[in-house]
């Protein structure tokens, strides 16, 4: 038995849970773009999601194995969970497209899906430099991750006032305001990331 247990690299596993979400945003913009096969990419996008819940499992049952951790542990949950939360709502959305039978894209929802990866990229790179204990940059990223919302909360209010105004079947409006806000959830909860990511560096700064 071993009286120091192996050191775990939390920065790591987060790295991946971050690579997995950007992955699933990556794949959802291939999708909103072309919108063929939808069904092969919905079961993509669905094996990313899956994958994001054995990598958030998997940070959980090491903190609970682990006596010392290089951040607060309350930290490393809401981080892991947020970021679970991303690649759930992109799956979410998918589904959605798949269940109500969407047969076109949307402008909107393209330019959404867009921003939504550039902000899991700006994450990604965010918790990269948390390793690096280069704490300005993360609060820059941060910013930028704010910004990036803020974009997005604009397109989804715009999709939200071209629905009522130019579409005139109610069912479809009731579809699409379910993805808008599906899409704009994912983009909150990348906020949340942001201001967890900031309450870490103001207390390791």
């Amino acid at each position: 038995m071993r009286l120091f247990p192996k050191q775990i690299d939390f920065f790591e596993l987060f790295d991946k849970a971050a690579s997995n979400v950007t992955r699933g945003a990556s794949l959802l913009v291939s999708l909103v773009e072309n919108f063929d096969n939808v069904a092969a990419r919905a079961k993509e996008i669905y094996e990313v999601e899956q994958e994001g819940d054995m990598l958030t499992h998997d940070i959980m049952k090491k903190l609970h194995k682990t006596f010392i951790t290089p951040i607060d542990r309350e930290d490393l949950y809401a981080l892991a969970s947020r970021l679970d939360d991303v690649i759930d709502l992109i799956w979410s959305a998918v589904d959605r497209m798949t269940v109500f039978k969407i047969k076109e894209t949307t402008k909107e929802a393209i330019s959404m899906s867009k921003d939504l990866l550039t902000t899991t990229e700006v994450i990604n790179r965010a918790i990269g430099k948390l390793k690096e204990k280069n704490y300005a940059h993360v609060q820059e990223l941060c910013i930028e991750i704010n910004r990036l919302e803020n974009k997005i909360d604009r397109v989804f209010r715009d999709a939200l006032g071209k629905l009522f105004d130019e579409i005139k079947d109610p069912i479809l409006v009731i579809k699409w305001k379910e993805i808008y806000e599906l899409l704009e959830d994912a983009s909150d909860r990348c906020e949340d990331v942001a201001n967890i990511l900031e309450a870490i560096v103001l207390k390791h700064a």
